[in-house]
C-alpha cells in the first residue's frame, strides 16, 4: 500500500484535526440522546416555523418506540419509512432503532410498483407515510408482509396558526382517506405508546444492522444496502472532525431527502447526533431553500450542483446576507470547475467568507468519505478522505494499485463501508473484497486519480464512459468545458448508439438566460467545442433544452435523456 493509502492525510493539511477518531459503539437512537443529555434545551429541529428541544425529542422519540412495541415490532424487523424530511420521520427512524429494528428509507413520491419491491425487498412488517400517499400503498399492499400501515399527516406537525392556513391550501388537495380505511393513524399510534408499560428497549450494538437505503450500486440494478450503527455514528463523528468551526446550536438548511444518505447521514444524522439543529425541508424547490437560509440564518448548506446553479438565477437572493454561512457542501454528482467558480463568486458578493467545499461519497459508505479542506484547495479535486477512511486507485476490477497520477477505479475502506447488500451474496461478493492489507474495501465502479498529496480527482463513472471508434470519452470532461461558455447554464452529455463508432456524442445544453435557441447559437457553440475537445469526441449535434430532467435528489438526469434518444431513433427506423 502506498504511503498515502496507508496514512490519513488530514493529519498535515488540516493540522488539528487527529488521523483517527474514537467511535461510539452503541445505536443511532444512543449517539442522539447523549447530545439530549448535554444540550436539553437546545433547539433539534424547526418544521414550518415550529421549533423542538432535544428533551421533547427525545420523549418524541420514546413515546413512539412504545407505541412500536405495542404493534409487535421486535428485534431485527423492518419498519419502512416512506416520508418527506418532517418531524413525524424523524421521530420515527429513531424509535425502529431503540426498538432494535431496521428503518428502510424510501422515497415518498416512488410509483406503486417501486413501493410494493422496496416492502418485499426488506420483507418490512410496518409501514409509515403520509396520508397524500396512502392510496398508493393500499393499492399494493395485498402484494407485501406489510401487517400495519401508520399514516401522518404534516398538519400533525404544525402550529395551530400554521395548520390552519395548511388547511386551507395544501390541505385540500389531499384525497380524503375513508373513514374506516385500515390504517392506524399517527394521533392513534402515539395513544398506543402510553399503554406499553413493558420495556421497549433492546440494545444494539455499532456492528447491528440498522438501516437500508437504495442504490443502483456499480451495475445499475437496484439493491437494498445495510447500514449500521457504527456506519453512521462514525460518519456523525467525521463530518464534525473535518468541521472544526462547527460548534452546538449550529443550523443546518436540511433539504436533502431522509431516503438519501446525504441527507439521512449528512444534514439529520451528523447534526443531532452533535447538538446541532436540523432546519427541515419537507419540499424543496430552489426558491424555498433560499428563502429558509436568510430567514433562518443558517450556518451550514448542503447540496447537489443543479441546486447550486438554480440559486444563482433566483432574483430573491440578489440581496442575501449570507455572512452567517461556516460550510457549503456539494456532492451527489460532478461540480464542474466553472459552477464552482461561478458560486464561490456568488458566495463572496454575497458576504460568505468562505467557498463551495466538494465532497465525494457513495450509498455504500453511507454518503461522504472525501472532502475538500477547508484550508487547501486543488481545481478539480473532490478532496481527501475522512480520518480513518482509506481511498487507492486500482487497475479496474482487481487489487492492482496504480501509480500516482493513472487514472483507475476508486477503491474506499472505513468505518462508514456498509454491511452488505440485502439477500445479495453475489453482488456483496463483487463489490465487497477484503485485500491483503487486512482491510475491507468497496469497489465503487468510479473512475478517478489522486495526487502525491492524497487529494483525489473524480473522473466519471466506469458506467457512463463513451467508447467512440476505440476512445474513450469521459462526459463529465466535456460538460466542464460546455459549461464554461457564457451562454451556456448547464449541459449533459450522452453516447448515441453508432453502427461505425459504436458509440458518439451528443450534447443537451439549457442556455443562460437571454440566450435565443438559434442554429446559429448551435453554430457557436459547435465552433467553441472544436477548439476545446478532440476530434474523437466532438458531439455530432446539440440539441436545447429549457430545462434538464432532474432524478428524485436533483443530478441530471442523463439516463432519461438516453431513453428517450434510444426512443426517438426507434421511432424514425
Amino acid at each position: 500500500m502506498s504511503e498515502i493509502t496507508a496514512k490519513t492525510p488530514w493529519e498535515s493539511s488540516m493540522g488539528d484535526v487527529p488521523m483517527h477518531l474514537d467511535y461510539f459503539e452503541g445505536s443511532l437512537y444512543e449517539g442522539v440522546a447523549r447530545a439530549a443529555e448535554k444540550y436539553p434545551y437546545n433547539i433539534a429541529y424547526d418544521f414550518m416555523g415550529r421549533s423542538t428541544s432535544y428533551r421533547e425529542m427525545v420523549q418524541s422519540i420514546d413515546l413512539c418506540a412504545r407505541a412500536l412495541k405495542t404493534l409487535g415490532i421486535r428485534a431485527g424487523d423492518c419498519v419502512t419509512i416512506a416520508m418527506p424530511n418532517c418531524p413525524q420521520a424523524i421521530c420515527m427512524f429513531y424509535a425502529v432503532n431503540l426498538v432494535g429494528g431496521i428503518a428502510n428509507m424510501i422515497h415518498p413520491l416512488s410509483a406503486e410498483k417501486e413501493i410494493e419491491f422496496y416492502l418485499n425487498a426488506s420483507h418490512s412488517v410496518s409501514a409509515i407515510t403520509l396520508d397524500q400517499f396512502y392510496h398508493k400503498f393500499e393499492h399494493i399492499r395485498q402484494n407485501t408482509g406489510v401487517v400495519n400501515i401508520i399514516i401522518a399527516s404534516i398538519k400533525d406537525a404544525l402550529s395551530r396558526p400554521v395548520r390552519a392556513g395548511y388547511m386551507l391550501t395544501e390541505g385540500r388537495k389531499i384525497q380524503k382517506i375513508p373513514a374506516d380505511a385500515p390504517v392506524i393513524r399517527w394521533d392513534v399510534f402515539l395513544r398506543l405508546g402510553k399503554a406499553c408499560s413493558w420495556n421497549y428497549k433492546v440494545p444494539r450494538g455499532g456492528d447491528d444492522p440498522a438501516v437500508i437505503l437504495y442504490s443502483g450500486g456499480t451495475t445499475g440494478t437496484t439493491k437494498g444496502i445495510v447500514l449500521t450503527n457504527r456506519n453512521f455514528n462514525a460518519l456523525a463523528e467525521q463530518i464534525i472532525a473535518t468541521n472544526p468551526m462547527f460548534r452546538p446550536g449550529d443550523k443546518m438548511l436540511a433539504a436533502m431527502p431522509l431516503f438519501h444518505g446525504f441527507g439521512l447521514g449528512v444534514c439529520i444524522h451528523s447534526m443531532l447526533y452533535n447538538g446541532g439543529r436540523c432546519v427541515l425541508v419537507p419540499r424543496f424547490t430552489a426558491a424555498s431553500y433560499a428563502k429558509l437560509i436568510t430567514k433562518y440564518h443558517c450556518n451550514f448548506i448542503a447540496g447537489v450542483p443543479t441546486l447550486y446553479e438554480a440559486l444563482l438565477r433566483l432574483p430573491s437572493m440578489e440581496k442575501a446576507d449570507l455572512s452567517c454561512l461556516k460550510g457549503v457542501f456539494s456532492g451527489g454528482d460532478s461540480l464542474s470547475v466553472e459552477l464552482k467558480k461561478k458560486f464561490d463568486k456568488f458566495l463572496y458578493d454575497h458576504k460568505a467568507a468562505i467557498q463551495v467545499r466538494e465532497g465525494y461519497g457513495t450509498t455504500e459508505t453511507v454518503t461522504a468519505c472525501c472532502l475538500t479542506p477547508v484550508n487547501m484547495f486543488k481545481e478539480g479535486s473532490i478532496g481527501i478522505p475522512f480520518p480513518d477512511t482509506y481511498i487507492k486507485i486500482v487497475k479496474p476490477g482487481t487489487d492492482e494499485e496504480l501509480p500516482y497520477g493513472e487514472e483507475g477505479e476508486i477503491l474506499l475502506a472505513g468505518p462508514t463501508v456498509m454491511k452488505e447488500y440485502a439477500d445479495n451474496p453475489e453482488e456483496t461478493a463483487q463489490t465487497l473484497r477484503r485485500h491483503a492489507d487486512g482491510l475491507t474495501w468497496v469497489y465503487t465502479g468510479d473512475l478517478g486519480t489522486m495526487d502525491e498529496q492524497g487529494f483525489v480527482y473524480f473522473r466519471g463513472r466506469a458506467k457512463r464512459m463513451i467508447i467512440s471508434s476505440g476512445y474513450n470519452i469521459y462526459p463529465g470532461q466535456l460538460e466542464n468545458i460546455l459549461d464554461a461558455h457564457e451562454k451556456v447554464q448547464m449541459s449533459c452529455i450522452i453516447g448515441v448508439p453508432d453502427t461505425y463508432r459504436m458509440q458518439k456524442v451528443k450534447a443537451f445544453v439549457m442556455l443562460a438566460p437571454g440566450v435565443p435557441a438559434t442554429e446559429e447559437t448551435k453554430k457557436e457553440l459547435l465552433s467553441y467545442c472544436g477548439k476545446h475537445i478532440a476530434k474523437y469526441a466532438m458531439p455530432y449535434d446539440i440539441e436545447f433544452r429549457t430545462e434538464l430532467p432532474k432524478t428524485l435528489v436533483g443530478k441530471v438526469a442523463y439516463r432519461k435523456l438516453e431513453e428517450e434518444e434510444l426512443a426517438r431513433r426507434a421511432a424514425e427506423s
